[in-house]
């Protein structure tokens, strides 16, 4: 099954609403004939949109290639979230790779979210950008837990823009009955995904980047140069640079082996006019505890966008409302029958650790992908990263790409049954509260 096409028309975005508010770019050509590059990014997502503009603002010739439309995939589909740090939490990091791996991936974390917010500010990119996400606790075990991870930030990493929630708190930012309190982090941010990645496509047009959509590349031939082969055509290329996430199908071996697809869901609400006080007063982002997480936060217009719902196949169901609608009415019961305008599926790429996954995987080749869902600051900056690395300046990338890392077991054929019976395991905790 190929990922780019099973659940989606050829050159069109969902019917999302990101889409539907999205400030349009005009289409690119796809790639027909020979191209030659010093660099050819593949994907057309934060990664290879963030590569592609730093490559070409320090003066290389850069091709990208999309197999649909720049921000088509997880990038122009996911909550809009832009989380500090990495994705695992750093007292566990540092069980993994001591205190000093773990400050440098705390700095590193920092200087994602800082990346991001500077391009959206210097590129003038009009995408809502907020500050603000919630992480909420249905327990007084989790609640416990996250209030003592506030406070070993505070102490330990000197981040003094988290504070946590009681109950009472929390009600004024998020009045759900289903939570018990939580914590506030104000130098995390959202945003709207699709706006910000069209407007990374513009500044890497505008910057000198050759962008050929509807360009798919079936294969790459390793050698120096590199040749990245679609249907129509080829570039010939110094350095390839891979930025396809849980688009990759077999592109490359190394990387399918350790970064499994799988889908998720979000519905767009009507708009929620006064009733916006009982759902969120404050117009900040929310995450939950769980381990198949809920999140959600306010559109520009007063919709209520929510992620949740377990889809375990790769086509996505013929209901995503629905799907949707079930975990939104355990946290918002008082929206049981709101009326839903929009829902659609993404496709994200996850890790057996949840940590990304940045490898060199040929000596001209490099990869990032596997952001489990923290994609929207750590995708940029990967992207950042690796432009550095073809430049000679590889600190940041060697760091990321030393993250432990392990193929998922059992190799194609069994990845994804073993995945079914983890996710459902889990889903069944979440359940039971356990």
């Amino acid at each position: 099954m190929n990922l780019l096409y099973s659940n989606d028309k050829r050159g069109h975005y969902p019917d999302s609403w990101y889409a539907a508010t999205a400030n349009p770019l005009e289409r690119f050509e796809p790639l027909k004939g020979a191209a030659k590059a010093d660099v050819c990014v593949v994907g057309g997502g934060y990664t290879g949109l963030s590569a592609a503009l730093h490559l070409a603002k320090a003066g290389r010739d850069v091709v990208l290639l999309e197999a649909q439309r720049a921000g088509f995939g997880a990038s122009g589909r996911n909550g809009g979230q832009l989380g500090t740090g990495q994705r695992v939490a750093q007292d566990s990091l540092e069980k993994m790779v001591g205190a000093d791996g773990a400050q440098r991936l705390w700095d590193l974390g920092l200087d994602a979210v800082s990346l991001t917010k500077h391009l959206i500010t210097e590129h003038k990119i009009d995408c809502h950008l907020k500050p603000g996400v919630a992480w909420t606790a249905s327990d007084k075990g989790d609640l416990a837990h996250l209030h003592d991870y506030a406070e070993f930030l505070q102490n330990r990493y000197g981040y003094d823009r988290i504070e946590t929630l009681d109950h009472v708190a929390l009600q004024s930012v998020c009045p759900s009955p289903d939570y018990v309190g939580g914590i506030l982090d104000m130098g995390a941010a959202h945003l709207h995904p699709l706006n910000y990645a069209l407007g990374l496509a513009r500044a890497a047009r505008d910057a000198g980047v050759r962008i050929y959509e509807g360009s798919a590349v079936h294969n790459i031939d390793e050698g120096s140069p590199a040749k990245v082969q679609t249907d129509a055509g080829h570039v010939m290329a110094d350095h390839v640079i891979l930025g396809c996430n849980g688009y990759l199908g077999g592109l490359n071996r190394k990387v399918a082996a350790r970064v499994m697809p799988i889908n998720n869901f979000i519905a767009a609400t009507e708009p929620l006019g006064e009733r916006i006080k009982d759902v969120l007063p404050r117009d900040v982002a929310v995450a939950d505890s769980r381990f198949v997480v809920n999140y959600f936060r306010l559109s520009h217009d007063g919709r209520l966008l929510f992620g949740g719902g377990e889809s375990y196949g790769y086509k996505f169901p013929k209901d995503i409302a629905a799907k949707v609608r079930k975990p939104m009415s355990v946290i918002f019961p008082q929206l049981k029958d709101v009326k839903i305008d929009y829902a659609w599926g993404g496709t994200l790429g996850i890790t057996m650790k949840r940590l990304p996954y940045l490898a060199r995987v040929a000596p001209n080749i490099l990869s990032a992908s596997g952001y489990s869902g923290h994609g929207v600051g750590t995708a940029t900056h990967a992207g950042a990263l690796m432009a550095q690395a073809v430049q000679g300046e590889s600190d940041g990338f060697n760091v990321m790409s030393a993250l432990p890392s392990q193929p998922f077991p059992g190799g194609p054929a069994m990845r994804n049954p073993l995945l079914v019976l983890a996710m459902s395991w889990y889903s069944i905790r979440d359940r039971l509260g356990l």
